[in-house]
């Protein structure tokens, strides 16, 4: 009797067993199977807090799921969620059409006035975030990118994943042609301009006509000029808890247009003070021989005061690279 009873109570564990294995495996295969429905049609899958629970927190879970935290509502006033969600996206894209897209990751996005429990769930209240959740265990903190420090640009993004996952995704970016139509557009103006003055060209032989178009279209560029016309930045940053405006942007994958012009300035005072330095010893040689006292000393504050300008506003971008770049060692007065 007790040998019969010890078989049932064995069969019974065995039958629970294989139930359990069976539900759980069953339970895995729709929910991957439904992450993926979605995925194919939108790369980034918008979740509630039960869809969050259900997808995200619970196990089993035999895949990577990345989920942006975001606030998008202009209520909000987040100005980099709009960007960020812009670059999340692109990344999500070129997993969604590359090669490699399986289901052994997913891009999620977390809305807060959607999911405000999802936010007290992790325990935060910031946005936007970027959370990495792996196939077993909770996020770890190097599953929190690191905004601050990396930005978050899709190159950053899908380089970040790359680390945690090993899951290599080549960034495709949709093409711009705003940059063509504008040396277009130039070319026309600069035609016409020909065109208008082709009596009187002699301003093309004016070395600080050329002097001046060059040096402002090197100050466009390595101010960060372009790169606003790509990416369409805010202006400023204005912090939604205190209502603080920040001109520069942490990180330095990212910056505010405010912040280009800023930059463009402190440049510009660099290049003046070297154009006072070079200009100097000129003025200085002439002086000493027509015997000039006033001119001389111009020229000596010329030079004195461009050797000081080259020093402070190199000193301010210095520091302005420092605050941008964390851990960078050298300084300079500032």
């Amino acid at each position: 009797m007790i040998k019969k009873l010890l078989s049932i109570l064995l069969i019974s564990l065995c039958l629970y067993e294989s139930v359990r294995c069976f539900t759980k495996d069953d339970l895995l295969s729709e929910k991957v199977e439904q992450l993926t429905e979605w995925s194919l049609k939108k790369p980034v899958i918008r979740l509630n807090f039960e869809k969050f629970k259900h997808f995200v927190k619970s196990a089993p879970r035999n895949y990577t799921i990345v989920v942006m935290l975001t606030a998008l509502d202009a209520r909000r006033e987040c100005q980099i969620c709009k960007p960020a969600n812009e670059e999340y996206q692109i990344v999500a894209q070129s997993w969604r059409y590359s090669a490699q897209f399986s289901n052994k990751l997913f891009f999620a996005m977390v809305d807060f006035d959607e999911a405000s429990d999802v936010f007290k769930m992790l325990n935060t209240a910031s946005a936007p975030q970027f959370i990495l959740f792996g196939r077993k265990g909770k996020p770890k903190p190097a599953d929190h990118l690191d905004l601050p420090r990396v930005g978050f640009a899709a190159e950053q993004i899908a380089k970040w994943i790359n680390d945690r996952a090993e899951i290599n995704i080549k960034v495709f970016r949709p093409p711009n042609y705003s940059g063509l139509l504008l040396v277009i557009l130039l070319v026309f103006m600069i035609g016409g301009l020909l065109y208008v003055k082709r009596n009187n060209l002699e301003f093309l032989y004016n070395k600080t006509t050329w002097s001046l178009i060059v040096i402002g279209s090197i100050l466009i560029f390595i101010s960060g000029q372009m790169w606003n016309q790509i990416r369409g930045p805010p202006l400023v940053h204005r912090n939604p808890q205190t209502g603080q405006i920040g001109f520069f942007a942490g990180g330095h994958g990212y910056q505010f247009i405010a912040e280009t012009y800023i930059v463009y300035m402190i440049y510009g005072s660099i290049v003046a003070g070297m154009i006072f330095l070079n200009e100097a010893p000129k003025y200085i040689n002439d002086n000493i021989k027509k015997r000039d006292a006033d001119n001389f000393q111009t020229s000596t504050v010329m030079s004195v005061g461009g050797c000081a300008m080259v020093i402070f506003f190199f000193s301010m971008i210095l520091s302005i690279f420092r605050s941008k770049y964390h851990g960078y060692p050298y300084s300079l007065l500032l």
